[in-house]
């Protein structure tokens, strides 16, 4: 299977999704009550700066740039770019993104409990 067009699908899928579910659960731990609005600032910068890069890669394989081997992937494509493409941009994207809202949260002010 590693040598079908399910091979991109599967890796991608193998090492990031593990990481954003830590990433997640995490960050539910330290922001609580508070998870959904991290997540609403986090969230869409993390999909604009995924899609730019796909539109990125677009322009890059319509110029003739780099290519994707054909049965390498599912063979579903917006644009020109392979779906695999899109998802490893935005899910890098929002690895990134998940990674520093937690930065941020182990840098804040601790909360101080009265005794």
């Amino acid at each position: 299977m590693m040598e079908s067009r399910w091979a991109y699908l599967i890796h991608l899928m193998a090492w990031a999704l593990p990481l954003i579910l830590l990433q997640l659960v995490v960050l539910a731990r330290h922001y609580k009550e508070r998870t959904g609005a991290v997540l609403r600032a986090v969230l869409p910068p993390a999909l604009l700066v995924g899609c730019y890069l796909a539109a990125a890669d677009h322009l890059a394989i319509s110029a003739g740039i780099w290519n994707f081997g054909e049965g390498k992937h599912l063979g579903v494509y917006v644009g020109v770019v392979p779906l695999e493409e899109v998802l490893f941009f935005v899910m890098t994207s929002l690895l990134v993104s998940l990674g520093l809202a937690l930065f941020t949260a182990a840098l804040g002010p601790k909360e101080v409990r009265a005794p």
